[in-house]
């Protein structure tokens, strides 16, 4: 039953729409017709055009990222400081390092039957770094301060290492790509207090500034991005020897002439440092310094080298194994010198080596 009605129902409407066509399409001509007539006037005031307009509905944006619901404020999330928050630190082209280091040595005997002698040793050590670099431009400053003594039972104490050295490179490149730089260098190197030839104590072999090593030249260096290496090579370098202590500059010591406090030389000089790690936690540090004079002895060439590793057991806990090795040819060994005063044998150089082993305290600051 319910089909039929539906049937019914669509036989209507469908009837019922084309019945509306058909009487709009009538209207339609009917209007046309009445147009072509020219001598009829329409009296009626009825508009022949509908105007249907739509509601128009205001379109909602929704902005991405906004959350349309009421704001509310939970703490059950926060968590309390624990650390101090860190201080905003500007940029900076500058390199600081500060490194004080101290080993120390101890040996006690009680009635030791292989024998010794309670003994005690340390060595100081004060490391300086200012470096800048920025683009075209490359500054390295480093002054390095070490002293050791070292306190035997049954004899005085003594002097097992002394040295001051400074070291200032100041390089220029063209562009931001090469690693060659158009350099200027400085070395300073002297000690702090006498040296002597144990066990005398009376005649001192060397004093603060005497000697004393002043090296000033230009070169070029090459400096590797990234690489803790550096080398300098310079054809033109003037070294200025210091003899400032009155008797031995009488003897003549360290090169200089007989009576004179300075000696200057122009010649050739290698320099080149390296820092690397080898291992985990070991550290290697490399540096070497080669001079050969032209107008004095040109071939005769003066080494200053360094070699030495750190292993690094923590933070302030450093093992240090290193060697330093010297050759100069005006310092002079085995001088013979007779009774009437005079100089019979101006002895010959010899190669200086020095071994070094500790285990220290190590700081930064």
């Amino acid at each position: 039953m319910q089909k039929q009605l539906n049937n019914i129902s669509n036989k209507f409407y469908k009837r019922l729409s084309s019945f509306t066509i058909i009487s709009l399409f009538g209207l339609t001509v009917c209007f046309a017709q009445n147009t072509t007539q020219d001598t009829v006037v329409a009296k009626s005031t009825t508009p022949d055009t509908i105007v249907i307009r739509w509601e128009q509905k205001k379109i909602k944006n929704i902005l991405r990222g906004v959350k349309l619901r009421s704001p509310k404020y939970s703490f059950n999330s926060t968590k309390p400081l624990l650390k101090k928050p860190k201080k905003f630190i500007p940029l900076s082209f500058w390199e600081n390092k500060n490194d004080f280091g101290i080993n120390l040595n101890e040996v006690a005997f009680v009635n030791w039957n292989a024998g010794g002698d309670n003994s005690i040793s340390a060595l100081g050590n004060l490391n300086f770094i200012r470096n800048y670099k920025f683009r075209y431009i490359n500054w390295e400053n480093e002054l390095r301060l070490r002293y050791g003594l070292n306190a035997q039972e049954g004899r005085k104490l003594r002097k097992t290492d002394d040295f001051i050295r400074l070291a200032s490179t100041f390089g220029f490149r063209r562009d931001t790509l090469t690693s060659w730089y158009y350099s200027v260098k400085l070395n300073f190197n002297t000690q702090f207090s006498n040296g002597f030839k144990y066990p005398d104590r009376t005649t001192p072999i060397s004093r603060f500034m005497a000697p004393g090593y002043l090296f000033l030249g230009a070169g070029t260096s090459y400096i590797p991005e990234g690489k803790e290496f550096n080398l300098y090579i310079s054809p033109f370098t003037q070294k200025a020897t210091f003899v400032l202590d009155d008797a031995l500059s009488e003897q003549g010591a360290f090169g200089v002439d007989e009576g004179k406090s300075i000696f200057m030389e122009i010649g050739f000089l290698v320099t080149n440092t390296w820092e690397k790690e080898v291992f985990k936690n070991v550290s290697m540090n490399h540096r070497i310094s080669l001079y050969s004079d032209y107008l004095r002895s040109f071939g005769n060439i003066d080494v200053d080298w360094e070699l030495a590793f750190t292993l690094t057991v923590n933070k302030n806990v450093k093992t240090n194994i290193g060697t330093h090795l010297i050759y100069d040819d005006d310092i002079k060994f085995d001088e013979v010198i007779a009774d009437d005063g005079t100089v019979s044998n101006p002895g010959e150089p010899r190669i200086q080596f020095k071994q070094l082993l500790g285990v220290g305290f190590n700081y930064s600051f």
